[in-house]
């Protein structure tokens, strides 16, 4: 019975008899949100404050029309141990790419160089014109950066495309 005001993100699976709830948490789903708020035009704060506050979101939100893509990196042995401590080289030259971000979760600084620090790595997101355009974005943002034992799916995004027709 209490009141809730925030974010609720809902974990789903799509399996062949429907989507499944996995879990409900009181965050952003991680690295859903790095795909999605990518494209919120506006400023993310003033939201969270209207919430918090108890002013409620204004009537609209304003979002991109672009398509968005979110490619995770991860290291050798996840989702078990993963290895640590390995250099990371490229992610200022992927990120320099237009419409793209590279958001570190798995990362830390050690002597001075970037290196792994955990299962999942980075995410690599990309803005397009459309599915493809951001899937080719992602993708050739994704092969700029480099680090030993990095893995990470090939297929992301190919569902909407076969969606779209």
């Amino acid at each position: 019975g209490a009141p809730f005001a925030g974010v609720l993100f809902v974990g789903l699976m799509i399996t062949r008899e429907g989507p499944k709830v996995i879990e409900f948490n009181c965050r952003f789903g991680d690295p859903e949100c790095q795909a999605i708020l990518p494209r919120l035009e506006g400023d993310l704060l003033t939201l969270l404050e209207a919430v918090a506050t108890g002013q409620g979101l204004p009537a609209s939100v304003s979002w991109s029309p672009r398509a968005s893509v979110c490619v995770v990196m991860t290291s050798a042995g996840y989702p078990g141990v993963p290895r640590t401590g390995r250099p990371i080289a490229g992610t200022t030259a992927a990120a320099a790419l237009p419409h793209v971000n590279v958001f570190h979760a798995g990362t830390a600084m050690a002597d001075g160089a970037l290196v792994t620090a955990g299962g999942r790595v980075l995410g690599v997101q990309a803005l397009g014109a459309d599915v493809a355009d951001a899937i080719r974005t992602a993708y050739a943002a994704v092969e700029r950066i480099r680090f030993e034992g990095a893995h990470y799916r090939r297929d992301i995004g190919h569902h909407a495309l076969r969606r779209l027709g």
